[in-house]
């Protein structure tokens, strides 16, 4: 059996991380599937994926796998993907279109977009079956930022405490991110990465900037502050600003696309970054967002869905937007390649008791403590 030990003992500059273990072992990661991915609010897809009536997606969300689906009202659905007759996935693919209903291909069981049973053979000799008890079973939904956030739980927390506060807490107010107009952003590029380690891993690299004179050339560059190992993202209200030489956040500082139209003068040239735990990241620049959402789906493989956002003439113009989004792209691969480097060492002897983190990482430490306390509820 896991047990979640005590940090040991350290010099005052120093603080413990997690143990090797909590980044290996399948039983911590069925106990962060249970109480953490299954348990919060989980972004699943940008709600411009789902575009007519009986558009899918199907994703993973801990031990489920999760159907969202547009309904003929034009909102959306999530179901489980399990048939209520015998447990048969309904869809296998990642992503497609039915016309009417969603209909299981073992049985023929059949459900309207709204998850009500409205077929299946022999069902008329079947008076006594309520079609709706026994139609697909219905998972919270909310749509905020122009993406789809699922919650698993009976009772999910509340959106507002959770999810909202995290940007609260990032920028101060709601206000800040409004300026940026996210949910009326068009994606101008889509990047999956498969990453080959934990998802823990990913996060903490988000947080800390004590990594970036080392593996981010390219974004020191636009970003000179970064260069000293401090994450501007956990001051409240800070962005990183850009080079004094620098025109748009852009893989060379040459000049971006259009500039979001909301955003203010103390915004402008100013990059922010905000983790939406469990596994969101936005990014946030004058003239496009980046949202990476995080899929873990073992305890050693994470797969990350990355979308760049800019304003919607600027994608249907077919303007090169390649310059910025390969700046970013570079910061992936820097960083997924490094959380690599260490998901072997996890399993170590060396690493048995964890390592340790400098005073500019202590809010890695603090992600550490709510992840404790998570696993242990």
């Amino acid at each position: 059996m896991t047990t979640f030990e005590a940090a040991p003992r350290l010099p005052e500059s120093l603080i413990p991380t997690l143990a090797g273990h909590y980044y290996t072992d399948a039983e911590v990661f069925t106990l962060e599937q249970q109480k953490i991915f299954e348990a919060m609010w989980f972004c699943v897809v940008r709600s411009s994926d789902l575009g007519a009536a009986g558009a899918f997606r199907k994703v993973q969300v801990g031990r489920e796998s999760v159907l969202v689906t547009r309904s003929r009202k034009g909102g959306v659905n999530a179901f489980y993907n399990v048939c209520r007759h015998r447990g048969a996935q309904l869809c296998t693919e990642d992503s497609g279109e039915v016309r009417r209903a969603f209909q299981c291909p073992y049985h023929a069981w059949t459900y309207d977009l709204d998850g009500k049973l409205i077929a299946a053979p022999n069902l008329t000799k079947m008076p006594d079956i309520d079609r709706v008890e026994y139609g697909l079973r219905g998972i919270a939904v909310r749509e905020w930022l122009g993406y789809v956030w699922v919650c698993l739980a009976d009772e999910p927390p509340s959106f507002e405490d959770t999810v909202m506060q995290e940007i609260v807490d990032r920028l101060g107010d709601l206000d800040s991110i409004d300026h940026y107009a996210v949910a009326d952003l068009s994606v101008g590029r889509r990047i999956v990465y498969d990453v080959k380690a934990n998802w823990k891993l990913i996060v903490e690299n988000f947080m800390e900037c004590y990594h970036c004179a080392t593996i981010h050339p390219e974004l020191t560059e636009v970003l000179p502050e970064f260069a000293d190992g401090y994450a501007a993202q956990y001051y409240v209200g800070h962005g990183a600003e850009f080079g004094s030489d620098i025109q748009g956040f852009t893989i060379d500082g040459s000049e971006g696309m259009d500039h979001i139209p909301g955003v203010t003068a103390d915004q402008d040239r100013r990059y922010y970054a905000i983790t939406v735990r469990p596994q969101v990241f936005v990014n946030l620049v004058p003239d496009h967002v980046i949202v990476h959402r995080m899929f873990p789906m073992a305890a050693d493989r994470t797969v990350v869905e990355c979308d760049w956002l800019y304003l919607p003439e600027v994608v249907e113009s077919g303007r090169d937007v390649s310059r910025s989004v390969e700046l970013f792209h570079r910061v992936n691969s820097q960083d997924f390649e490094a959380a690599e480097r260490c998901q072997p060492a996890m399993n170590s002897r060396v690493y048995r008791d964890g390592g340790v983190l400098v005073p500019s990482e202590h809010h890695i430490g603090a992600f550490h403590d709510w992840l404790r306390g998570m696993l242990a509820v």
